[in-house]
């Protein structure tokens, strides 16, 4: 894919957005926010719970099931002082269900929030939970490059880390909410269908769904297929590079089933497959260049690892043959899923191989989820967020909703 990626410039893919615009909160009910339609170049809008009869019939709508775990934990230092550790991975490249098991102590990598009151030593604390006194502990290792290594070590040492993190954590709010979380965050910033844990961030797109909506889909014969990622913090870092080529991207765990996979074939090249969400299309688009791999004997086992720049540095292949390649790959292997990482970007000139749609919230500026809407519908992009910003749209996670079909 010839593109010349020093041309593209983060300057260009920026807009106005007021504080005033980025919704702190939702609304009370998830499926009666603002639904902006952009169809074949037309802009108008709705409302999301209506979604069903903008949906082609006998489209394919991609979900990602991730679930967001409590990740920000709290501390003070002996002072007083309180401290955060907002975890974000495990250390070890490990799976997340395995880490998520871990009893009695993990390391994970971390961010850490008023990090000059954490001197030395080890910061605890505790909490009685179903009547059990529990303590959590937390040791500063080292520091990585725009992170840090802590050990976690907790008592009574039964509990998983799950456990502990629904114990002690916070829901992590993105950085833009100016406020702490709430008891009822812990509901509103999951999807209703979110089942895997891992997330430190909810796929927002799909924060709109209701289980009416979802019910609604069968009278149109709308089907719905799902991935995980798990989104990282990643998602939140601006581009502060001149040029996209200089930026680097986020790793993200994905997980799919043969089942999706094999549905996928039977759909491609029908123009009815809708990705929820920027991280159901990352993660599909991330699977066809891994049958590209396979397809040009590039992989050499492992997991899948899809690299930022693999579809910019590899010649593309037919993209039905591309899946097909992973069936029988899958099928020789016994593999009833797949388990990865991608690092993918997706920029303005990519050529999109799977998707004829997308239903996504309006994303901040100059960031990698702006420039992927800009690589899916062109310039065009300018004329719908200024529509947005124009007819009292609410922005961000908590904000409104759009489909945008090509």
């Amino acid at each position: 894919m010839k593109i010349n990626l020093a041309e593209i410039l983060i300057k260009d893919y920026t807009y106005e957005l007021p504080a005033e615009k980025i919704a702190q909160f939702p609304l009370k009910e998830r499926d009666s926010s603002k639904l902006l339609i952009y169809n074949k170049g037309n802009i108008s809008q709705d409302t999301f719970h209506n979604i069903p009869n903008v949906i082609p019939k006998n489209s394919l709508l991609i979900f990602n099931d991730t679930k967001v775990i409590n990740a920000r934990l709290k501390f003070q230092n002996p002072a007083g002082k309180e401290i955060e550790v907002f975890t974000l991975e495990p250390a070890e490249n490990t799976e997340l269900v395995s880490a998520l098991s871990e009893k009695g102590s993990a390391i994970w990598i971390c961010l850490v929030g008023n990090l000059k009151a954490w001197k030395s030593g080890t910061l605890t604390t505790s909490k009685i939970f179903n009547g059990t006194e529990c303590r959590l502990e937390a040791e500063l290792l080292y520091k990585q490059t725009d992170a840090f290594l802590v050990k976690l070590s907790w008592q009574p040492g039964h509990f998983s880390f799950a456990e502990i993190l629904e114990i002690f954590g916070q829901i992590p709010l993105p950085p833009y909410m100016k406020r702490d979380s709430t008891p009822d965050d812990k509901t509103t910033y999951q999807t209703v269908y979110s089942e895997a844990e891992g997330s430190v961030a909810a796929p927002t797109a799909g924060l709109h769904f209701t289980q009416g909506v979802l019910d609604s889909f069968k009278k149109n014969n709308i089907k719905t297929g799902f991935v995980t990622l798990h989104v990282g913090a990643g998602t939140f870092k601006p581009v502060k590079t001149e040029n996209i080529s200089e930026h680097d991207m986020h790793s993200e765990s994905i997980y799919v089933d043969l089942s999706l996979v094999e549905e996928i074939t039977a759909n491609i090249g029908t123009n009815r497959i809708i990705a929820v969400g920027t991280t159901s299309m990352r993660t599909i688009e991330s699977l066809y260049w891994f049958g590209v791999q396979l397809l040009q004997g590039r992989f050499k086992g492992g997991e899948l690892n899809i690299s930022q720049w693999e579809p910019y540095e590899n010649e593309p292949e037919e993209p039905a043959k591309a899946f097909e390649a992973i069936i029988v790959y899958m099928k020789q292997n016994n593999l009833k899923y797949l388990y990865g990482k991608t690092n993918i970007i997706i920029v303005p000139g990519y050529d999109f191989k799977v998707f004829s749609g997308i239903i996504t919230n309006f994303h901040q500026p100059q960031s990698t989820l702006l420039l992927l809407i800009a690589a899916f519908i062109g310039s065009d992009w300018k004329g719908l967020y200024e529509y947005a910003l124009n007819n009292d749209f609410r922005f961000l996670s908590y904000g409104d909703s759009s489909i945008l079909l090509k």
